[in-house]
């Protein structure tokens, strides 16, 4: 794995224990743990949650008060504690909540456009543009396993376990995989809602702020090309030919009615625990892609999938979901899901659950329709210059009539009046009719 050292795992729960201290205070960089077999991932597992003495007793006191530093510290220190003993939970609570997995499952496959809307502010579902179909983008790195993720969400659903892998998943580290936005229904024979695997994250922050404001604004079709203004010439030149047959097909643009951010572990553990520019700038991409606003709905940021976790120790997969809540500012134990390569319950049961949150705050966000086009009906502008052509008859025949009065001698007025009366009729005819159109 990129030159790190396989150790086994430590057989002692005292090796346990201090380990752990030392990952929340950051005292000490360590090199990821891999391939924990399953007896010590569950021994060290009950060490860590029944561990209290982990050095977050007692604050310092200095002098007569305490240290404004220190309490900023200890409040820290604390805080992550707080949030990695969740986390660490959250492993056991999936675990006991696997048994409900078909329950859960249901739960997904009954899914319809805005049947999880909330209906608050005296909104009702017909007040909101409920599209057809539910769009969820997937976004990440270079390496973040979104294809890897598509299938095995895919897989969940399907009911052909022999199926074959759904997207294309790229073996090594040449080029960007995706180069084309792909739409894949979840799962196949329905239309409520898809997952888009795009191309993956620029090392140009500029180029993802263009991109990502690109799709949330515009929408995203399934075989578009995804291209950058720094591709180089021949990149261009190959997606265009590669490309030569989608100009031919027509499919509907779908508006992203949400996001989810896929990620390495093992990247993100590299970043955490080196010094060096080069790693270090993976968790820089993914703080700048993560607050672009485009990609927020209103207060609402986008979920967060971890992968690749099944090649690391359980403190570490905390440990990751720890920092980048920390990053990304969410809640690591309810809104970063760790998803392995693995087919049992539990994983089965954490892609149903980060599919669930999706899908809630989608309908949570659904655009409102317009208020003007909804309450007032569009009058053609023909009809408003007929309007005015009809007044402006009706006012110079008035006008007319009323200064021929005076100059017919021995004419009775009235009888004046009441001949011309039939023309004045038709004409406030007309504008009744035009007004109660």
């Amino acid at each position: 794995m990129g030159g790190d050292t396989i150790t086994p795992p430590p057989s002692t729960s005292e090796e346990d224990s201090s380990s752990l201290e030392q990952e929340l205070s950051n005292s000490a960089s360590q090199a990821p743990t891999f391939f924990r077999d399953d007896m010590s991932m569950k021994f060290e597992h009950r060490t860590m949650i029944e561990n209290d003495g982990m050095g977050f007793g007692e604050v310092n006191e200095v002098g007569d008060g305490f240290s404004s530093a220190a309490l900023d510290f200890e409040a820290s220190r604390r805080r992550r504690h707080n949030a990695y003993r969740e986390v660490l939970q959250s492993y056991d609570e999936l675990q006991i909540r696997s048994e409900n997995l078909k329950e859960a499952k249901s739960k997904i496959l009954s899914y319809t456009p805005g049947a999880w809307m909330e209906k608050v502010g005296g909104m009702q579902l017909t007040d909101y543009d409920v599209p057809k179909t539910t769009s969820l983008i997937l976004i990440g790195p270079k390496g973040s396993g979104k294809s890897s993720l598509v299938n095995r969400i895919s897989k969940v659903f399907e009911e052909d376990k022999f199926a074959s892998e759904r997207a294309q998943v790229s073996y090594s580290s040449v080029g960007d995989g995706t180069y084309f936005l792909q739409e894949y229904m979840i799962p196949k024979s329905s239309t409520s809602f898809c997952l888009y695997d795009t191309r993956s994250l620029s090392d140009d922050p500029s180029n993802n702020d263009e991109i990502l404001k690109l799709w949330m604004t515009k929408g995203v079709r399934h075989g578009d090309p995804v291209i950058r203004n720094s591709d180089s010439p021949s990149l261009r030149t190959s997606m265009k030919c590669k490309d030569r047959w989608n100009r031919f097909l027509s499919s509907e643009i779908r508006v992203v009615n949400f996001v989810i951010f896929v990620v390495n572990g093992i990247s993100v553990l590299k970043s955490m625990d080196s010094n060096d520019d080069s790693e270090t700038k993976y968790s820089q991409t993914l703080a700048r892609a993560f607050s672009c606003p485009y990609v927020s709905f209103k207060d609402d940021k986008p979920v967060v999938v971890v992968t690749h976790g099944d090649l690391l120790s359980l403190s570490d997969r905390a440990r990751i979901r720890v920092h980048l809540g920390e990053l990304l500012g969410i809640p690591p134990a309810k809104q970063i899901f760790d998803i392995a390569e693995s087919c049992d319950p539990v994983t089965e049961l954490t892609i149903t659950d980060m599919l669930c949150f999706c899908l809630e705050h989608a309908d949570k966000n659904l655009p409102r329709k317009s208020w003007i086009t909804k309450k007032v009906p569009t009058v053609p502008l023909s009809t408003y210059i007929l309007l005015l052509i009809t007044l402006g008859i009706v006012i110079i025949s008035a006008y007319v009539h009323h200064a021929h009065i005076p100059h017919v001698k021995g004419a009775k007025p009235h009888a004046k009046l009441h001949k011309a009366s039939p023309k004045l009729d038709i004409h406030w005819h007309k504008i009744r009719h035009l007004w109660l159109e």
